[in-house]
């Protein structure tokens, strides 16, 4: 049995995948994004209607998405409309199975050095 070395470059650098982990791994970050993503582009307004979060918390939120490449804004008339931007998750996501390929790999090495010292 042998086991096919997996892609060494990972599709996004660890850095800007630590970026986009580390902005959705606060609750209130990810619960933008998911109002984003099934409202379409939302106005603070929008986004912290029923919510005892002030638009001022919102925004700071909003620029740590924004940093992190997970959403964008434009100008609507006054308002700042926010929406998704689904690159840098699908990058992240590609990071991941990248990782995931060396495990299979390290784990299939193990299982044949197990397999042949017997």
């Amino acid at each position: 049995m042998s086991a096919a070395q997996p892609d060494s470059s990972p599709a996004l650098a660890l850095h800007d995948a630590a970026t986009v982990f580390a902005a959705l791994g606060d609750e209130t970050r990810l619960r933008l994004v998911a109002a984003l993503c099934a409202g379409g582009a939302m106005s603070i307004a929008q986004l912290t209607a029923g919510s005892t979060m002030t638009r001022q918390a919102v925004t700071k939120h909003l620029e740590v998405l924004s940093q992190a490449g997970l959403v964008r804004d434009s100008k609507a008339g006054r308002e700042r409309l926010w929406q998704f931007e689904p690159g840098q998750v699908e990058a992240a996501r590609r990071s991941l199975e990248a990782i995931g390929r060396q495990w299979d790999f390290a784990l299939a090495k193990l299982k044949l050095a197990v397999e042949t010292s017997h």
